[in-house]
């Protein structure tokens, strides 16, 4: 009888390894309430356990939600949480200047439409960091229109009030998001063509000089292509320009159909990369340009960042099938549906998208090709507004 009794608490707990896909874990079970035990965090690295960045995000999460309970081991190398209800409200978090404030926003985003009453959060501390995490901007003008697929739009917004670049940070984000009681079903099979792209070039406690550069040299490679292209420059002076100096681009295309696709390039801080060449504004704006045209013609309807957003809340659509055409489906993406298989028990069907000539006369894509992937909603209702 004893194994048995031993058991059972494992039935109830979902339990995983590693510290990899940390955060979607966590989201996953505060939408399922299913409670998650996580072990085997960085165990064999020489600083064992959760970093500094990832117990601020546990703090987050204790915060924004009612009735949670986080323990975490005392070497950090496992901790257990039970969700609680999403109350909604005015929050304010000092984030980790370890990361920046865009990995706690992947978190709030798909959380915020399901609280109990509309949802505000003030977030202080790094606006952007290349190479890790999204930055505000993108958030901004690519992931939160991606929500408007759903029927999230009144009232959604994220202003960025201060800008702070590595290492030090300094910025202020202040982002609003309404409450639904269901979402929509996605059909999204049209990428149709390119017909505009904008960007935004900032920079903080540099020459004013920087953005205007990354401007031109943006333009140099993507004139091109197409003559519909704005790309704003963005200096921040004073006290909301954070407390180090950074500069970077964000650059956004959308097409017939409304499919977006994005890249970014940002300065690396010179006491990260002493060794390393400083890149110039031409070069971050070159390299940017040069990965969105990359983005491009990966194909699809989502940008390849917001693969799992997209995913995350077909699954949580209403109870009928929802299809999106994506394309070269990304690792991270991959984990994603193996996750939402495990907490909801969605199972998708992938299915290669049908080639067209010009694809045809290219070799073979290296990874998935374009994929439209499908799957029947779960009728994921507002519970915290019926509940609460």
């Amino acid at each position: 009888m004893a194994p048995a009794q031993s058991a059972r608490p494992r039935s109830d707990i979902l339990r995983f390894t590693s510290h990899r896909h940390l955060r979607q874990r966590i989201l996953l079970s505060i939408l399922s309430g299913k409670s998650i035990r996580v072990d085997a965090i960085r165990s064999d690295d020489v600083q064992v356990g959760l970093r500094d960045y990832e117990i601020n995000l546990l703090r987050l999460v204790e915060k924004i939600t009612n009735g949670s309970t986080i323990e975490i081991s005392v070497t950090g190398t496992s901790f257990l949480l039970h969700p609680g209800l999403l109350p909604g409200g005015s929050y304010s978090h000092t984030c980790h200047v370890g990361r920046s404030v865009g990995y706690y926003l992947e978190l709030l985003i798909p959380l915020a439409p399901f609280c109990k009453k509309p949802f505000e959060a003030t977030l202080y501390g790094v606006t952007g960091e290349e190479g890790r995490d999204m930055t505000v901007d993108m958030i901004r003008t690519v992931t939160l229109p991606h929500l408007h697929l759903f029927g999230i739009t009144d009232g959604l917004e994220l202003q960025i009030k201060k800008r702070g670049a590595p290492p030090l940070g300094g910025g202020q984000v202040v982002f609003k998001c309404p409450i639904v009681r269901q979402l929509k079903t996605l059909q999204f099979l049209e990428p149709g063509k390119i017909k505009k792209i904008r960007g935004v070039a900032y920079s903080t406690r540099v020459s004013p000089q920087f953005a205007n550069r990354m401007v031109e040299a943006a333009r140099s490679v993507l004139n091109r292509y197409i003559p519909d292209i704005y790309l704003y420059t963005d200096v921040y002076k004073g006290e909301d320009s954070g407390k180090s100096p950074g500069y970077g681009i964000t650059l956004v295309s959308q097409s017939t159909t409304s499919a977006l696709h994005s890249s970014e390039c940002l300065s690396i801080p010179a006491s990260s990369a002493p060794s390393r060449i400083q890149q110039t504004p031409e070069d971050i704006a070159l390299h940017a340009a040069r990965s969105l045209l990359e983005e491009i013609s990966r194909g699809g309807c989502v940008d390849s960042k917001h693969q799992w957003l997209v995913l995350l809340l077909m699954v949580l659509g209403k109870e009928d099938v929802g299809k999106c055409l994506m394309g070269d489906l990304t690792a991270h993406s991959i984990n994603f549906l193996r996750d939402t298989l495990t907490f909801f028990g969605v199972k998708f069907k992938i299915t290669p998208a049908p080639r067209t000539a010009e694809a045809t006369e290219h070799d073979q894509p290296e990874g998935t090709g374009p994929v439209v992937v499908s799957c029947l909603g779960v009728g994921y209702s507002n519970v915290n507004r019926a509940v609460a």
